[in-house]
């Protein structure tokens, strides 16, 4: 795989520039490829940036850049009875930030800038070939020019509707869970107190959030009127149903942007064809419930980043990269599954059932280990993947931001190494591992993957993926 190091990536959205980002800080050279054209900036959908990953970020010395730009949610309210509490987690970003997609965007697209990542914006993907050395994309400008790039390896997070999964020849089973989601950027003369605003009754729903200048993002949906993506949309039809579930319209006016979407759930049952990779929504999509779309797919590139990185640059055996079909399949199904969940349950029309509802999802919440696992169940800090056949129980859980006897875990981990966590140093540590003495004895050595899970505990020479 390593006839060619260069990698290709398709699509500059945050699952994009997070895999770029992460192949640059490990000194693979990354060319960045996106349809939009300089200056046309994505639109923005997601708001929701969960603990997991603030941790990720704070990892890379992201984590302070994002925070300010936005407000922190530190309960979650499902229903009208239940109240997750964030401030409850293992980690110092106990709560969900609420900062618009284009802030996430700009902090990473900062990063790949500092690291040099090749970037060709205004190119629209057509077509991919592989042989045994490495993928040939082909592309055309806007002008009409044609576009050859090539890499030792092809990552494809090119959003639902991806070219690169099409030209796998990929399937994308699943069906549409909500059809014709109102969309409007609008100001309000009567914000809301609280940060997000969100109520579902039996025939619709309403959310809102704030762009952080004045200007507020509206999602709605009115189960009364499906219709096609291409409908208009009026602003006196979201108007409407915001009255109908939260009792009121808080002053919306002067609409700069109105559109229609649809939410899907489907998920490849491959991400991986030879040396052409799939991440974020060109490998899952799902219900917008829990904010957990643009989460996933930052997650999933830092998982498979460091794993590809360590192939190309010699570091670890191929068999490193089948792990991240392994690891991060099961947990797009997973998300698949608690967000059509969440999303079913707050669409029950009738208002029995959702009495019911709301008096067991109440009694359920109000036990501490219950609350505890969908608080890590929602911010994803309770993802954990499983471990080699014979390995230590605690390989493939989060190691947490460990004290060191000189800062903290997440700083030692700013370079994108694998950090060995031990109470005395090693005599053979390979080079690409530091060694970091913790703040109290760990007993046996912890090693600690680039992403922050528990690689091997033991003899760091048996970790099973060297080369």
């Amino acid at each position: 795989m390593a006839a060619e190091r260069g990698v290709v990536v398709v699509g500059a959205g945050p699952t994009g520039l997070m895999v770029a980002a992460e192949l640059a800080t490990a000194g693979v050279p990354v060319t960045l490829v996106d349809r939009r054209r300089p200056g046309n900036p994505n639109v923005t959908r997601a708001f929701a940036v969960h603990a997991a990953t603030l941790e990720l970020f704070d990892m890379r010395g992201l984590a302070d850049a994002l925070v300010g730009t936005g407000a922190q949610v530190r309960q979650l309210q499902l229903f009208d009875t239940v109240r997750v509490d964030l401030g409850r987690l293992p980690s110092r970003y106990g709560y969900l930030l609420v900062t618009p997609q284009s802030q996430t965007e700009r902090v990473l697209r900062d990063r790949v800038d500092s690291l040099g990542v090749a970037v060709e914006l205004g190119v629209d993907v057509t077509g991919l070939s592989q042989d045994g050395d490495g993928v040939t994309v082909a592309g055309r400008r806007e002008d009409g020019s044609a576009v050859e790039l090539r890499g030792s390896v092809v990552v494809g997070a090119d959003g639902a509707g991806s070219t690169v999964r099409r030209e796998l020849g990929l399937p994308f089973p699943g069906r549409s869970v909500l059809r014709s989601i109102m969309l409007a950027d609008v100001r309000l003369t009567a914000p809301p107190r609280q940060v997000l605003t969100v109520n579902a009754v039996g025939d619709g729903f309403a959310f809102v959030a704030p762009f952080g200048d004045g200007w507020y993002r509206v999602f709605a949906w009115d189960r009364r009127r499906q219709v096609g993506d291409d409908a208009p949309v009026d602003l006196e039809e979201i108007r409407e149903v915001m009255v109908r579930a939260l009792g009121s319209d808080l002053g919306m006016h002067s609409p700069r942007w109105l559109s229609r979407f649809h939410s899907d759930e489907r998920q490849s049952p491959s991400y991986r064809r030879g040396r052409v990779i799939l991440a974020g929504d060109a490998a899952h999509v799902h219900s917008p419930a829990g904010g957990q779309g643009m989460n996933t797919g930052l997650q999933d590139a830092a998982n498979l980043g460091w794993k590809l990185a360590a192939v190309l640059n010699g570091r670890a055996s191929e068999a490193l990269l089948d792990t991240y079909q392994g690891e991060r399949h099961p947990v797009g199904a997973t998300v698949l599954r608690t967000s059509g969940a969440l999303i079913r349950m707050a669409m029950m029309r009738s208002p029995v059932a959702r009495r019911v509802r709301n008096g067991l999802a109440g009694v359920a919440a109000g036990f501490p280990p219950v609350a505890d696992r969908a608080a890590r169940t929602v911010s994803g800090i309770g993802v954990r993947y499983a471990a080699p056949a014979g390995a230590d129980r605690r390989v493939g859980s989060r190691a947490g931001d460990l004290a060191l006897a000189d800062g903290r875990l997440h700083e030692r981990l700013r370079a994108g190494q694998f950090v060995l966590v031990a109470d005395r140093e090693p005599a053979d540590v390979p080079e690409h591992v530091v060694w970091a003495a913790p703040a109290s004895p760990v007993g046996e050595p912890v090693l600690v993957r680039p992403d922050g899970y528990v690689g091997w505990v033991g003899d760091v020479a048996d970790y099973p993926y060297w080369p």
